[in-house]
């Protein structure tokens, strides 16, 4: 008995010590940070004279808020090697005081932090020991050491750290991991990002923590991204909220989030469609569809006939052919268009100097005969000392004055006014509506539709629905800008969300399954490098579409040339729910395995049968008690669409949500309401398998009879 009070007052003082010594090292790295954010600070107090000092305030300012975001979890690691060196790890990089200083704290996506995550006792990678280190503001309330010389062979890396950080209760806002990432997240946040890379993973893999804390890693470790700004696509307004304050916390300012549907600004999703609807305009065929339909829409060559000046010009056929020819050239509508008209600018210059010119040489003619006959009478009068034959002017243009002519043409209005008529400007929202609701064109332009499916696309009351935001999308990119639209706001991030035509450094979307073909065109207009990263759970999928891999949802936008990636570990959803979760898989016509938990709560998922009558109060009663049992954390309701209204009207204090809206969010506990009527919407064992899984600590159910 002694000995073990003994040991365990022994580790206990170890522990202390660890603590106290932690402690010195972060007050340290406190005073640091707090002295470079008051010099940042001073600096952009300055008045910023030119475009140059502006430039480099914008991005003093960057490291200031970057600074000032790193007063919570400022430090939360500790690297030993084996040759006695000490680094620790934390949200920024610092050095020492003076010119040449020291690291002090190496920043978490740096390469030298790497080992923090992915060292493991089986390769230990040069570490002896990792520490985790636990903060409350600037105070050290814990630490967690993991040997890593062999005698341990922990799957997870920093386990206890982790599983201690899972068992926190849920605020309802996403919070960052970097203290905590595994190996195998590590290393899809590392990947290279040259080409399109797809990630699989199930429920509580940590999807969404990859996809975010990946935008951190590329922008720290590829400068240049951040002048073109990093796409975030969400599934959702409500996730984006969710996760509204985790990049800004990372630091990273030069990131646009979004939904599909928000991604052309001045459109608005004004109405519900049906599934079929949704699912037939999600089709690839769309894209050459609204391709041919525009190219249809191109003046055909022919004889131009144009007055300048009081007369009349003709271009000739087949000079408007090759400028039409010319002008094309791959370029979108109004950009061809504009091209032409420079053409035709310098057409009709050229043939109003050639008029010119004719002209004259008629006069010249005329002129050198009656010269002719007035020098043979006056050929002794010295006035003219020579004879004048007129060939010292030749009527010709130079090239200046041809430029001149060929400016006031561009500027005429008149000139513009033909342009307009012969090759009118075209607003993508009028030129969809025409197409979808005209069964000639729909025949035409999109003959794979079946006579049902054109009637029911050609029927579709007013406004735009969701799965008409890729097809005006794509009509815009077709069309181009009448005008390029100008740059705004200070940050790049602000520009990007201005300019519908913006081409981003990367692109990262969550919840990748839910996107049909014509929203996988959208991703690719906006990062034709393909430098994407899209992370999903296939099985998760509700969307109308009907793709059941990874290789249907993307074959019509990749093809084959993407990278697959997996998520294999469940965080988040402890091992008593995951048990539910294998026959809900088989009946959605799943072909992978479901994610292994790696932690138990403890609390076995319990049923509740009832009647529909029971159900608002049955309801509360439940919410209040895991309330009770769940207290300063989170507790949701999950339920079919048709129960929603009858729950809200009795639950106004807890979110109440169908099993689509419930996609991304956890909660500490949830409440899924007759599971029976979830599993027989569309899609709706993909759906119970998604509200089976919110949860991190309890699930209960009400079985309605």
């Amino acid at each position: 008995m002694r000995r073990n009070s003994a040991l365990h007052n022994g580790a206990a003082g170890a522990h202390r010590a660890a603590i106290a010594e932690e402690q010195e090292f972060l007050d340290v790295a406190t005073a640091r940070r707090d002295r470079l954010a008051d010099h940042l600070q001073a600096e952009l107090s300055a008045d910023a004279l030119d475009a140059l000092e502006r430039a480099r305030q914008r991005m003093l300012r960057q490291q200031y808020e970057e600074l000032r975001r790193a007063r919570e979890g400022l430090v939360f690691g500790r690297l030993d090697g084996l040759d006695g060196t000490v680094r620790h790890v934390g949200r920024v990089g610092l050095r020492t005081d003076g010119e040449d200083g020291e690291p002090l704290l190496v920043d978490w996506r740096a390469p030298a932090a790497r080992p923090f995550y992915t060292a493991t006792a089986v390769d230990p990678q040069g570490q002896a020991r990792r520490r985790h280190v636990r903060t409350a503001g600037s105070v050290v309330v814990g630490v967690d050491d993991e040997p890593l010389d062999g005698t341990m062979t922990a799957e997870l890396v920093g386990e206890g750290a982790l599983l201690a950080a899972l068992d926190q209760r849920r605020t309802g806002h996403m919070s960052t991991a970097i203290s905590t990432l595994q190996r195998e997240q590590d290393d899809i946040i590392r990947a290279e990002a040259t080409g399109p890379l797809i990630v699989q993973g199930g429920p509580g893999t940590g999807k969404t923590v990859v996809a975010l804390h990946r935008v951190a890693y590329l922008l720290f470790a590829h400068r240049t991204m951040a002048d073109q700004a990093v796409l975030v696509l969400g599934p959702s307004p409500r996730f984006l909220e969710y996760i509204a304050q985790v990049l800004p916390a990372l630091g990273e300012t030069a990131v646009v989030s979004a939904t599909c549907d928000t991604l052309l600004p001045e459109i608005r999703v004004g109405r519900d469609e049906s599934r079929l609807l949704a699912e037939i305009k999600g089709r690839s065929l769309w894209q050459t569809a609204l391709e041919e339909h525009v190219t249809s829409l191109l003046p055909r060559p022919r004889e131009l006939k144009l007055r300048w000046e009081g007369d009349f010009y003709v271009i000739p056929a087949a000079a408007v052919a090759q400028a039409l020819a010319s002008a094309v050239q791959g370029r979108p509508y109004h950009r061809a268009r504009a091209a032409f008209a420079e053409q035709l600018h310098h057409l009709l210059a050229e043939a109003v100097a050639e008029q010119r010119e004719a002209l004259m040489d008629e006069m010249e003619e005329g002129f050198e005969d009656i010269l002719a006959r007035f020098d043979k009478g006056m050929k002794h009068d010295q006035h003219f000392g020579r004879t004048s034959t007129g060939s010292d002017v030749d009527g010709l243009l130079s090239e200046e004055e041809i430029e001149q002519l060929r400016s006031r043409i561009a500027e005429n209005a008149t000139i513009a006014r033909f342009v307009e008529a012969w090759w009118p400007t075209r607003g993508a929202e009028n030129l969809l509506r025409d197409l979808l609701t005209d069964r000639t064109l729909l025949a035409r332009f999109a003959p794979q539709l079946a006579p049902e499916e054109a009637a029911a696309v050609s029927a579709e009351p007013a406004g735009w629905a969701s799965s008409d935001i890729p097809l005006l999308d794509a009509l815009a990119d077709l069309l181009g800008e009448v005008e390029a639209p100008q740059p705004q706001g200070e940050f790049v991030a602000d520009r990007a969300r201005r300019q519908r035509g913006w081409v981003y450094g990367h692109v990262v979307i969550d919840e990748a399954q839910e996107l049909s073909e014509m929203q996988w065109q959208m991703v690719l207009r906006r990062c034709p490098s393909r430098s994407i990263t899209a992370v999903g759970d296939i099985d998760q999928a509700e969307a109308a579409h009907r793709h059941t891999s990874w290789a249907q949802a993307v074959q019509a936008v990749f093809g084959d040339r993407w990278t697959a990636a997996e998520l294999t570990i469940c965080y988040r959803t402890p091992r008593e729910v995951m048990d539910l979760t294998g026959p809900v898989l088989r009946k959605a016509g799943s072909r992978n395995a479901p994610p292994r938990a790696v932690r138990s709560s403890g609390i076995a998922p319990w049923e509740l049968t009832i009647t529909p009558a029971e159900l608002a109060d049955a309801a509360a009663q439940a919410v209040r008690q895991l309330q009770q049992r769940w207290h300063g954390g989170t507790v949701g309701v999950i339920a079919p669409a048709d129960r929603i209204a009858e729950l809200l009207a009795r639950l106004s204090d807890v979110p109440v949500l169908t099993a689509t809206q419930s996609k991304g969010l956890e909660w500490d506990a949830t409440l899924l309401i007759d599971p029976q009527g979830i599993a027989a919407e569309p899609r709706g064992w993909n759906g119970l398998y998604v509200a089976l899984t919110r949860c991190t600590q309890e699930l209960g159910q009400l079985m309605l009879t």
